[in-house]
Formats: structure tokens, sequence, C-alpha cells
């Protein structure tokens, strides 16, 4: 009865965990969005005044945003004038004053440029720019002299052009403000008062969660189980808070909200495919360069000639030159002999005839008659016995104990013999040089080689060879 308690207990907490994961990596997405809304908000601060103008009447404060005052003033002055055309008229006296009061307040914009402090210069130029279109003057401070004077304002085109300021001019003026500047010399910015509430609900889990690793993984302190989490850091920095990205998608993906899997393969795929090639040929010429600069120092001659003296570890025992001398013999009686016997045969059989032809006897024996080719046929007689005796006795000696032994001591003679020759002579200079220019040699051929290669097919060949495993293992009974 104790066991089905036990296993729903697990079960429970395990699906309270699932739960807590999905529920913190939701909070986690809520912070990164309030970030990013954050990171846009003066950049795009003209959008949401235009769409959302309640969103930034709340914002602006944490921000330091407020009206600019010059252009506020500005705007009010329009919308009294507005005001006064439509009851007394554009030939009233008190229109007349704020038309004189508009037509200063324009020329001051020009000059002294109240959009600056919100570095939207650029929105003062589409200003005057407007303007000057609408007048036809290539002046912005007459445009608008021309543009707020009675003359221009007659009772029959004033409301179209208060219409045209309205729609064309009023919502690029609404758009300037004014910032305050902290004692750091900063921007005003109060977004730390929200995301701090955020920071400490992430730091009192980072430390629950580290905690935790701690004690369930013995072997952890825990300072490594901080860096197990390190992903979790940008979470707790109010610096640099565009990186939360990272612990918000990883986050995500381990509470099953967000598939990655298909990413993470594709990630891998392309690193792994981009550092074989480059680790592959570093491998190569540094193995190929090592190798180079041991023959140039004398070292494979030191290792050849001088086995006792070398430094290298001996892990056998064994001197390897004699016993490769041996198999090579070996090779040569088992293998290689007996497949170029007829060769072999030729050859001797030229050296014979051409050694016979020197001798009287042969020359008389060739003017008999009858006895022509009988030289020529004892020749090749004494020339196949010779190869066939000494290829027979060559192998019996190498299945005899005692010829084995000789042929042992012929191995470590021809090896000591070979050493001795080849200390202080050209031929060993020879060689080094020639070792070194074939693997110089083998360097290049590689390397033209290579961007042939494609290792996305050998990363194709494991995935396959993966895949087919797991389906062997879904097949296996149990």
């Amino acid at each position: 009865m104790n066991v089905p308690a036990q296993t729903t207990t697990v079960r429970k907490a395990s699906r309270g965990g699932k739960w807590f994961e999905k529920c913190m990596a939701l909070i986690a997405l809520i912070d990164l969005g309030w970030v990013a809304f954050d990171l846009s908000y003066i950049p795009w601060r003209d959008v949401y005044l235009h769409n959302l103008p309640a969103l930034t009447q709340r914002y602006d404060p944490l921000k330091g945003i407020e009206p600019h005052r010059d252009t506020q003033r500005y705007l009010a002055t329009v919308a009294q004038l507005e005001r006064e055309l439509a009851q007394a008229g554009p030939q009233a006296p008190q229109v007349e004053s704020l038309l004189a009061n508009l037509r200063e307040q324009s020329a001051t914009m020009i000059q002294e440029n109240p959009f600056e402090v919100a570095n939207k210069t650029g929105t003062l130029e589409k200003i005057k720019r407007r303007v000057r279109e609408h007048i036809g003057n290539d002046s912005s401070t007459q445009s608008f002299n021309i543009f707020w004077s009675q003359e221009h304002l007659t009772r029959d085109r004033w409301p179209q052009e208060i219409a045209f300021f309205n729609d064309r001019i009023r919502p690029l003026v609404q758009t300037n403000y004014w910032r305050a500047t902290g004692e750091n010399g900063e921007p005003v910015d109060q977004f730390w008062r929200i995301d701090l509430i955020f920071i400490g609900i992430f730091g009192l889990e980072f430390l629950v969660r580290t905690f935790y690793l701690s004690r369930r993984h013995r072997h952890l302190s825990w300072f490594q189980a901080v860096l197990w989490r390190w992903y979790d850091l940008p979470l707790l920095l109010p610096v640099f808070r565009w990186l939360r990205v990272l612990p918000v998608t990883i986050r995500l993906h381990q509470a099953r909200l967000l598939n990655l899997d298909p990413v993470w393969m594709q990630i891998s795929h392309s690193l792994a495919t981009g550092m074989a090639t480059e680790i592959t040929e570093l491998v190569v010429v540094q193995i190929i360069s090592q190798t180079q600069t041991a023959i140039k120092r004398g070292e494979v001659s030191r290792w050849l000639l001088q086995p006792s003296e070398h430094q290298y570890i001996d892990i056998d025992g064994v001197d390897n030159l004699a016993v490769i001398t041996t198999h090579i013999v070996e090779t040569l009686v088992n293998q290689v002999l007996p497949k170029i016997q007829p060769e072999l045969e030729a050859l001797l059989r030229y050296n014979l005839e051409a050694v016979l032809q020197q001798l009287p006897l042969y020359q008389g024996l060739q003017n008999l008659p009858g006895f022509r080719e009988v030289p020529a046929q004892v020749a090749g007689q004494i020339v196949a016995s010779l190869s066939q005796t000494t290829q027979a006795t060559l192998a019996s000696a190498l299945k005899d104990s005692t010829g084995a032994e000789l042929l042992n001591q012929l191995g470590q003679r021809t090896a000591s013999v070979l050493r001795s020759e080849l200390q202080g002579s050209r031929t060993l200079r020879q060689i080094e040089s020639l070792l070194t220019d074939l693997l110089e040699e083998v360097k290049l051929s590689y390397f033209e080689r290579s961007p042939d290669d494609n290792p996305s097919s050998n990363l194709e060949q494991i995935e396959e060879l993966r895949d087919h495993l797991r389906e062997q293992r879904q097949l296996r009974p149990g």
C-alpha cells in the first residue's frame, strides 16, 4: 500500500514542479515584454502617442517626460485663435492680437528650436517644409508670417487653413516634449522601480534553485551551482536588459512552452560544420609541421640510429627497427617472392646467360650442330632450380625455430649495420630532406582536397545512425 502512495506523491511533486517552471517562464516572458516595451518607448513614442494617448500619459512620468512649455503654449494660442475666429470673425481686434502673438512664437520656434531637447529637430524641419509648401514661399519665417495673418485668414478661408494646421502641423508639434535630467547627467528613468520587482522575484528564485542544486548534488558547491544556472544571471542585472532574451528562451523551452529542438539541432549542426573543417585542418597541419620539425632537428635520425639514447617513452622494450626489418623479410619470403618468381627467374637467366657468353666452352658448344639450344636450356633449369630452392629454403627456415632465430639475428644485424652506415652520411641528410618535402606535399595536397569535403554529409550520417538506434530501442521488447 505504501508504494502506490509514494508513487502518487512523486507524481504530484513532478506535476507541481512542471507548473512552477511554466509559471516562472511566463513571468520571465512578461518581464522581457516589459523590457522590450521600455526600450522601444522613446524611439516609438510618437506611435504610442497617436494610437495610445492614455498609455503615454501614464508612462511619460516614468521617463521624466513632460509637455514642452513653448510648444504647448503655441498650441494653446492656436486653440484660442480658433475659438475667437468662430465667435468674432477674422477682423476682430483680439484675433489680430493672437495672430501677432503666433507670428512671434513661430519666429522664436524657428530660431531657438525647442525640439532639440527631445532630439526631434527633424520634426521641426518637417513642420517648416509643410508650411513652406502650403504657402508657396521658400522662407519658413515668411511662410509662418503669411499663414498667421488677417489677409490670409479671410472669412472664407480660415476654416480650411485651421483644418490644415490641425491635420498636418498640430500632430507634429504635439510630439515634442521636455525630459528632466538626473544628478548623474542622464535623462530621468524610473523604470528601475518596476524592474526591481522582477529582479527581486528572480533573485529569490535563483537563491532557492542554487541552494537546492548544491544540496541535491553533494559534489557541487554553491558557486558551482551558480555556474550551473549561469543563463539566469541576466535576469538579475539592472543593465544590459536585452540579454534577458537568453534566459527567457531557455526557460520557455524547459517548460515545454516553446519547442526549440529543431533550432538547437540546426545551430549545433552549423557550428559543427563550421568547426569540423577548421579543427581537422589545424590538427593535420600541426601534426605534419611537428613531424617536419622533428626531422629537421634530427630527432627521427637519433631515434633510428641511437635507440638506446632516445628520450621518448618506450612502452614495450623492443627494438622496433629490428622487428620491422624481420617482418619485412618474412613478408618478402612468404608473400612477395612467390608472386615475383617469373620476373626474378628472367633476371637471373639474363645475368647467367651474360656470364656464359664470356666462357670459351659456351661459345664452342654453340658452334656444334644440335647444341645451340642446350646452354640456354641448362641456364633455365639452373635458374628455376635455384629460385625454387632458395624460396623453399627461406620458407622452411622461417618455420624452424633455429631458422627463425637466425632470421631474427639477421634482422638485428641488418638494423645495426643500417644505423652504422647511415650515421654521418649524406644519404641520411638526403632522406631527411626528402621526407620533409614529402610531408609538405602531403600538406598542400590535403588543403587542395579539403574544400571539396562536406562535413554536413558526415553530420547527416550521424543523425541517420541516431534515428536508426532510436527505432531499434523502440522495437525492443520491454
